[in-house]
């Protein structure tokens, strides 16, 4: 079942930022940095984390950053250790293939939320086809667009306007008029930053 409280409460709870609610993160309005401690009345008084609860904690910091479920996560970990290499990374990199988290990097939705939003009401085009699965897997080569009628809307105006500005990872490009994107290579570690040790998750799984 997919979580439905308040987002702010999932980064306090992994202790970390997991930047849920798109620009309001980078702001001094952001949970964490007024709140570290996790919620509830016993937060502040929690005992040192012990092995298996740091491997937990990885694994779900991982899985609420993309916004997936833990059954999709799980799906996502045996295909990582058939892929060959290092299984962490493998498992990052497939999660940073999904459409939804490509749109969100393309600045198209101003958080992971929002833009799995977007694509599941059809608002997008790969390779010329519309495909509204947010789970969707790209590729190197993949080439993502808005759709025309799409960008009339005004979610869509503001999303442009504002995600223009914002940089894209080495391994995707915007186009000039910034409703088109590429993938131009599949993400090596250093341009995957999610907050977590993958290996802790792979050590997590491997139980």
């Amino acid at each position: 079942m997919r979580y439905t409280g308040a987002k702010c409460k999932l980064c306090r709870r992994e202790g970390t930022k997991l930047f849920l609610k798109g620009d309001r993160c980078y702001t001094g309005k952001c949970a964490i940095d007024r709140r570290s401690y996790a919620p509830g009345q016993h937060g502040q008084g929690r005992k040192k984390p012990s092995e298996y609860s740091t491997q937990m904690r990885a694994k779900q910091a991982a899985k609420r950053y993309y916004g997936v479920s833990e059954s999709q996560f799980h799906k996502y970990y045996v295909m990582a250790t058939k892929a060959g290499g290092k299984t962490g990374e493998s498992l990052l990199r497939l999660c940073e293939q999904r459409l939804d988290n490509v749109v969100h990097l393309l600045g198209w939705g101003v958080s992971r939320s929002q833009a799995r939003q977007l694509v599941n009401h059809g608002h997008f085009l790969v390779n010329g086809k519309k495909v509204d699965i947010p789970s969707y897997l790209l590729a190197a080569g993949d080439v993502i667009s808005i759709k025309e009628k799409s960008r009339e809307s005004e979610v869509f105006k503001q999303a442009l306007e504002a995600g223009s500005a914002r940089p894209v990872p080495a391994w995707l490009e915007r186009g000039a008029q910034a409703a088109e994107g590429r993938v131009l290579a599949l993400p090596t570690r250093d341009q995957i930053h999610v907050p977590v040790e993958e290996h802790l998750i792979v050590e997590f799984y491997s139980k």
